[in-house]
């Protein structure tokens, strides 16, 4: 288990503005990190402010221990940012980034600490829907690489590096542990809006297992579709983020 002691560990890239009025929180899909919303601290009206979240086995977390199952993730990552949520605040998450989100914001009610103004769910299915893939985190390093290939989140160029696929195979496989281990609970849906994006290719998650989400909400729901697979967010950043900020907007008048 990694500790939480160091509270800015768990939020990189992270400047605070005078203007701010709003929160936005980003989690990673497997194997991503923080670096993953460089881009999108410029790209959002000036009151909100990014804050990307860093996942222990990743960026400047290198060294530290990956978690392999979600509730000790989630445990540890409240006490992370609960400092940062002293302002209205929403969540974004792709892949295993949206259930991430998710779990915490359920644990954040529970604990009654705060809670998410809105949800942004991105590529993962609705949580109550059973996994229909067999797990792959444990499989030979050969078949682990070719199912990652068939995700298309993974360079190719990275893929063929043996060596660099060494130093990633430990943190990726505990990213597919947290969820392929994930054992969902029933609860009261949560309060806040939930926005929800999908891609019309995505071999993953269907629009079918999307619109699922509604159930875990008792307010908004909306669900978008973008083209590409189950990494549009890379080629389609701008019409998500634009999507992102007019969600958004009622937040900041």
């Amino acid at each position: 288990m990694t500790s939480s002691s160091n509270v800015n560990a768990w939020i990189q890239l992270y400047i605070p503005k005078k203007t701010t009025k709003f929160r936005l929180f980003c989690f990673p899909y497997a194997g991503g990190g923080a670096v993953t919303f460089h881009a999108w601290r410029d790209q959002f009206p000036p009151e909100v402010e990014v804050c990307a979240v860093e996942l222990p086995g990743r960026g400047k977390r290198f060294t530290e221990e990956p978690f392999t199952s979600l509730p000790p993730l989630i445990d540890a990552l409240a006490q992370g940012i609960e400092p940062y949520l002293t302002l209205p605040f929403a969540f974004f998450g792709h892949s295993m980034g949206g259930l991430v989100s998710f779990e915490l914001a359920r644990y954040l009610r529970k604990k009654q600490i705060a809670s998410p103004m809105h949800l942004f769910i991105s590529a993962f299915r609705a949580p109550q829907l059973p996994d229909p893939d067999p797990p792959i985190h444990q499989l030979p390093d050969v078949e682990f690489i070719k199912e990652l290939k068939q995700l298309n989140g993974t360079p190719q160029a990275v893929l063929e590096n043996t060596e660099l696929m060494q130093v990633l195979f430990h943190t990726l496989r505990a990213d597919f542990s947290v969820c392929e281990t994930y054992v969902y609970e029933e609860e009261a849906p949560l309060p806040c809006h939930l926005s929800v994006f999908g891609g019309v290719y995505d071999n993953e998650v269907s629009r079918a297992e999307l619109e699922q989400w509604q159930k875990q909400t008792r307010s908004d729901f909306s669900l978008r579709m973008f083209p590409g697979d189950h990494f549009f967010l890379l080629p389609m950043q701008r019409p998500l983020l634009r999507a992102i900020s007019q969600d958004l907007m009622p937040y900041l008048k």
